[in-house]
């Protein structure tokens, strides 16, 4: 096990009716106005968006609206906020929705704390030197965005999808109420359920040893989202099933299941040039391309994906040939994402004609122009990350 910092400041208010204590929640941090940023139609329609503000009024907390918040949040909508923020002198961010709401108001944070441009900071040009308070109503269990440190932001204008890293941004509080999830389309469901178990993976696969307890927590992760999500297929309405995925995607992403070890992420890279091309949806994404690059890159530790196989996947082990239980193990959570109706290659999303060209300009793109590698576990120049979209098509 490596050294390692694990910071979660973030308050979780987690139950039923929760989203009501939004202005409470925030006047208790001292703050005057909020800039409530969410996505569309669904807010409004839910009656979420309007309970929320009710508990900002209740509070006496000044607040503007901007929505518009797509998925794979724009750069271009995160610069409009940063306007909106600094002409109302807004004092705190609260985002309505998922993930995209949330890196989205994260990416307004930095703007109007910080100078310069926001977009300089997902270009890895600058750090931040501050950020503004952000909140969070969660209506979609996926991204984890609303205790991590992350924010994942796209520039339309070439498609380029980058994330920026920094605790400075993680939420003051994030209110999870299951029940907002209950009419979130099937897919858009299924999706996050993908999101969530890659965000385990891709610290569960390292190169660090001796990490048992993390291991069996992750373990215990992905085994209760693997029992669960079909459940929620058979009954979108069940709340338990939802409140064991929502939680599970806090836990995913807020630090724990990578403290003492080193992750990977080359999925969430090799995935960002698909959807920062292509639109898709993250979670649907992931389960595209993943099976190829476990399987591009297996054999640098047979005995992990055997692990995972045996522990997470039910697989027998054969002692015999570790490697037919490792690719056995890929094979079953195939088989899972098959089975709550997630595509397991890029033409399953519905790119049937990925030509060369656009593989290169994603490799390029993945690769910083072949000036980087990603991963950890097993580091990707540019000729391993194209090996893996060409095996994904």
């Amino acid at each position: 096990m490596i050294n390692f910092v694990y910071y979660a400041p973030t308050k979780v208010i987690f139950g039923k009716d929760t989203e009501t204590q939004a202005g409470a929640e925030i006047k208790a941090l001292g703050y005057k106005k909020a800039l409530v940023h969410y996505g569309g139609a669904s807010a409004k329609k839910s009656g979420v968006l309007d309970r929320v503000l009710k508990s900002l009024d209740g509070a006496g907390i000044g607040h503007v609206e901007l929505g518009g918040v797509k998925p794979n949040p724009r750069l271009s909508l995160v610069r409009e906020g940063i306007q909106l923020a600094k002409k109302e002198n807004v004092d705190f961010l609260l985002a309505i929705g998922g993930g995209s709401a949330i890196d989205s108001a994260k990416g307004i944070a930095y703007g109007i704390a910080g100078d310069g441009d926001v977009w300089d900071l997902y270009l890895a040009k600058r750090k931040a030197i501050a950020c503004a308070p952000v909140g969070c109503v969660l209506t979609i269990a996926a991204a984890g965005s609303e205790t991590s440190y992350s924010s994942v932001v796209t520039d339309e204008n070439g498609g380029h999808k980058r994330s920026y890293n920094d605790d400075i941004a993680r939420p003051k509080f994030a209110i999870m109420n299951p029940e907002l999830t209950y009419t979130l389309p099937e897919y858009q469901t299924m999706s996050g359920v993908v999101d969530i178990l890659m965000h385990t993976l891709e610290r569960y696969f390292t190169n660090d040893r001796q990490v048992e307890l993390i291991d069996r927590m992750s373990e215990s992760l992905l085994l209760t989202v693997l029992e669960v999500a079909p459940k929620l297929l058979a009954n979108p309405r069940d709340y338990d099933a939802r409140a064991e995925i929502m939680w599970a995607g806090s836990l995913s992403h807020n630090g724990l299941t990578g403290t003492g070890r080193t992750g990977d992420f080359a999925s969430h890279q090799i995935e960002h040039e698909l959807s920062g091309m292509f639109d898709v949806a993250h979670g649907a994404g992931l389960s595209a391309v993943w099976p190829s690059w476990a399987r591009y890159v297996y054999k640098q530790d047979i005995a992990r994906f055997a692990q995972f196989a045996v522990r997470v996947m039910g697989v027998e082990m054969n002692y015999f040939n570790p490697e037919e239980t490792a690719l056995r193990g890929i094979a079953r959570i195939e088989d899972f994402f098959r089975s709550i109706k997630m595509p397991v290659t890029i033409s399953e999303l519905g790119i049937k004609d990925l030509t060369e060209k656009q593989i290169d300009e994603m490799v390029a793109k993945c690769s910083w122009n072949g000036t980087r590698k990603i991963g950890q576990f097993v580091k990707l120049d540019s000729s391993d990350v194209k090996k893996i979209y060409q095996m994904a098509k």
